[in-house]
C-alpha cells in the first residue's frame, strides 16, 4: 500500500483523522519521500495498516528519513510508532533504526536516548490531546547531529594527536620558537636527565580531549600527600614528548594540606592567567590533595577567550574521572558520575 492511499484510509475513521493530519504535514515539511510505511520482517504482516499491524497493540508504524542538518550528506532512519491511543492519552515512540550515523556505529546510550524521547525530561514533553511527532523528530535530530559532531571531534583529536606524534619521531630538529615562556616550565625541559619515574602511589587520569578549531586541550590529574610530589608528576609528563612539544604542556594548579598547613601554587606556563584559573577553580570546589594540570596543542587559529573556558572544563572533567568531586558533592547530599577517559 502506498503511504498516499494510507493516509486516505486513515482519514476515513474520525479516530485516526488526527494521525492522518500529522503524516500528511510532516510530508508537506520533510518532502514525499522522506516518509514511508514500516514493513516488517518477512513472514510478519505488514505494519503500518489498522488491525493489521505486526504488534500486538496494533500500533501504526511508518519510517522517516532525515538528513542531519550541519550535515546533509548524512542521513538518519527513524521508526515512528503511533499506539491505539495516541494523542488522546499515549504519546508515540521513536525508534532510530540506522546502525550507523556516518561512519559510526550508533552507542546503546544514543539509542536508548531516542527511546525515551517522549518520557525523559532531557526530550521532549507531551501532552494529552497534542500531537507531537514533529517536535519529536526535530530533538532527535538535535541529539543525533550533536553525537556525531562529538564523534567527529574526537576522531579529529586521535588524528591531530597521532599526526603530532608521528612527526616528532621523524623530526629531529628543534623548533625556532620556544614551546612555553614559563620558568618552571623551561626550568624542566632542562632537567630531563632528572628522574622522571611516577611514585607507585600516584595514579594519573586523564580525561577526554577537547577540540576546537584544532587546538586540543586535555585534563589530567592526580591525588598527592606532599608538595614535593608536585615537581615529580610534571617532570613525568615532560618525559613524554607527545606532552613536551605542546605550546603549554603544563598550565598546573594544586593544593595539599600538610597537618593544620594548606599549601598552595599554580603556573600558567606561558598562557597568561591560565594557572590562576585553576587555582581558583580549586578553590571554589574546595578540594584539597589534588594537582590538576591541563596541557593545550596550540591549532593555528586563536581563540580568544574560549581558550580559558576550554582550560577549566579540560580540568573540571579530569577531576570529576578521579572522583574529586564526589566528595564536593556527597557533603552537599548529592552524588556525580565519573566522566570518560583513561588511568595510567
Amino acid at each position: 500500500m502506498e503511504l498516499r492511499d494510507f493516509v486516505a484510509k486513515l482519514m476515513q475513521s474520525s479516530d485516526l483523522e488526527s494521525v492522518a493530519s500529522e503524516i500528511d504535514i510532516l510530508q508537506s515539511i520533510y518532502g514525499d519521500h522522506a516518509i514511508h510505511l514500516h514493513h516488517s520482517s518477512p513472514g510478519s504482516p505488514r505494519s503500518g495498516i489498522p488491525n493489521h499491524s505486526s504488534s500486538a497493540s496494533g500500533a501504526i508504524r511508518y519510517e522517516v528519513s532525515l538528513n542531519l542538518p550541519s550535515h546533509e550528506d548524512i542521513s538518519i532512519r527513524i521508526l515512528v510508532s503511533i499506539p491505539p491511543t495516541y494523542p488522546t492519552s499515549s504519546p508515540p515512540q521513536l525508534q532510530l533504526l540506522s546502525r550507523y550515523i556516518g561512519a559510526f556505529g550508533v552507542d546503546s546510550s544514543l539509542f536508548g536516548s531516542i527511546l525515551r524521547t517522549f518520557i525523559s525530561v532531557s526530550g521532549v514533553e507531551w501532552t494529552p490531546e497534542s500531537v507531537c511527532v514533529f517536535d519529536g523528530l526535530q530533538n532527535v535530530l538535535e541529539r543525533c547531529e550533536a553525537w556525531y559532531e562529538d564523534k567527529l571531534n574526537r576522531e579529529t583529536a586521535g588524528e591531530l594527536l597521532r599526526e603530532d606524534a608521528h612527526t616528532r619521531n621523524h623530526v629531529l630538529v628543534e623548533p625556532d620558537e620556544p614551546l612555553a615562556s614559563s620558568s618552571v616550565t623551561d626550568e624542566l625541559k632542562d632537567r630531563v636527565p632528572l628522574d622522571t619515574a611516577l611514585p607507585e602511589d600516584i595514579k594519573i587520569v586523564e580525561a577526554e580531549p577537547i577540540v576546537d578549531r584544532k587546538s586540543i586541550f586535555i585534563g589530567r590529574a592526580c591525588r598527592i600527600s606532599d608538595p614535593s610530589q608536585v615537581p615529580l608528576v610534571l617532570n613525568n609528563l615532560m618525559s613524554e614528548r607527545q606532552i613536551s612539544r605542546a605550546a603549554h604542556p603544563i598550565i598546573n594548579a594544586w593544593r595539599c594540606q600538610v597537618g593544620s598547613v594548606l599549601h598552595q601554587d599554580n603556573d600558567d606556563d606561558g598562557e597568561t592567567a591560565a594557572g590562576s584559573r585553576l587555582a581558583h577553580l580549586l578553590s571554589i570546589l574546595e578540594i584539597n590533595n589534588v594537582l590538576v594540570v591541563v596541557t593545550r596543542w596550540f591549532g593555528g587559529i586563536h581563540l580568544g577567550p574560549d581558550r580559558f573556558k576550554h582550560i577549566n572544563h579540560a580540568a573540571r572533567n579530569a577531576l570529576e574521572l578521579g572522583g574529586f568531586l564526589e566528595q564536593t558533592d556527597e557533603s552537599r547530599g548529592g552524588g556525580r558520575n565519573a566522566g570518560k577517559g583513561r588511568k595510567r
